[in-house]
């Protein structure tokens, strides 16, 4: 691939707490303090510098913050995203199967800290599951991908329809539908179909929600709420019924296939479609239909070459 035009999307700064003026005054343990500290300078630090190791390259670039996206990315022939996992996602849905993707992970987890500070709080930082790069080693991975030689994979994204009209957003990770109020019960019924009319029976549900994940989101939330980690490059879907409150059916569990999808029909006055999170989300009502495949065009990513080597897991 020539790389000739490039977009550089960055996770904003107010991402990280101003304890100050959000509600954090109380904070008055000094490790806390230097550790958020340390988060916002950390990331600022990756900015600049992935900024001035482009300064150098024989490419155009040009920065913006990913909460400024309204409009599909076009016109460049590669989006870096400097941040995790959440700055990938989100630039997910603006663009199409045509542009590759490097996510660069600003702030990586160090275990050591978190070890050191366990009995204090919580200081995990970025996972960066689908970042294949770090400040470590962002030139050389950028310097194979404007010579050619790095070769973007291709992941599974979410098509939706509701009652069969498309929806504009595509899912990378991960889609919940359920109630707006999570201490409400979610009333649904859903089956599974093939391209050839084959149809699952229907399975007809009360419980806290409906979870489909792509491979790329089975290690999030639906490997947390016990399912199971998917090649990365799968074209299944996996779902799980959310606190069934008729517990042990193995209905509530299981795969779509490449050639499936799964049709849900929504028994309740209120309903969300939430994609990839909480942030991009669409409303349904009693009597809407839900169609969910893979069909969607898969958006390229440079991966980590660790993901590359998963295996599967036995359903």
């Amino acid at each position: 691939m020539a790389t000739r035009k490039l977009l550089l999307l960055l996770k904003p700064f107010d991402i990280y707490p101003a304890w100050r003026s959000e509600g954090l005054s109380g904070v008055t343990n000094p490790q806390v303090l230097r550790y958020l500290e340390n988060r916002l300078k950390v990331h600022k630090d990756a900015i600049n510098f992935c900024q001035d190791v482009l300064q150098n390259k024989p490419v155009q670039w040009k920065a913006i913050f990913r909460n400024d996206l309204s409009h599909p990315i076009r016109n460049v022939d590669l989006v870096v995203t400097v941040g995790g996992d959440g700055t990938l996602l989100q630039a997910s849905h603006f663009i199409d199967d045509s542009i590759p993707v490097l996510g660069v992970n600003s702030d990586p987890t160090q275990v050591q800290e978190v070890e050191e500070f366990s009995n204090e709080f919580d200081a995990t930082r970025s996972t960066g599951h689908l970042c294949a790069a770090t400040t470590n080693n962002f030139e050389q991975v950028l310097d194979s991908i404007i010579e050619g030689q790095g070769v973007p994979s291709q992941l599974s994204r979410m098509l939706i329809r509701v009652n069969s009209e498309q929806l504009s957003t595509y899912a990378l990770n991960d889609v919940l539908i359920s109630h707006p109020c999570p201490a409400s019960v979610s009333r649904y019924s859903f089956r599974v179909k093939g391209n050839d009319q084959s149809v699952s029976p229907m399975v007809h549900c009360r419980s806290s929600g409906l979870r489909v994940s792509t491979a790329a989101g089975s290690t999030a939330a639906m490997l947390s709420a016990g399912g199971f980690p998917m090649p990365i490059l799968s074209h299944d879907l996996q779902y799980m019924v959310r606190e069934p409150i008729s517990a042990g059916e193995s209905s509530t569990h299981g795969l779509v296939k490449s050639d499936q999808s799964m049709d849900l029909m929504w028994f309740c006055k209120e309903g969300v479609i939430y994609m990839d999170g909480s942030h991009v989300c669409y409303s349904i009502k009693n009597g809407d239909t839900v169609e969910i495949s893979s069909k969607a065009p898969p958006l390229k990513v440079f991966l980590p070459h660790h993901l590359l080597l998963q295996t599967t897991a036995p359903l």
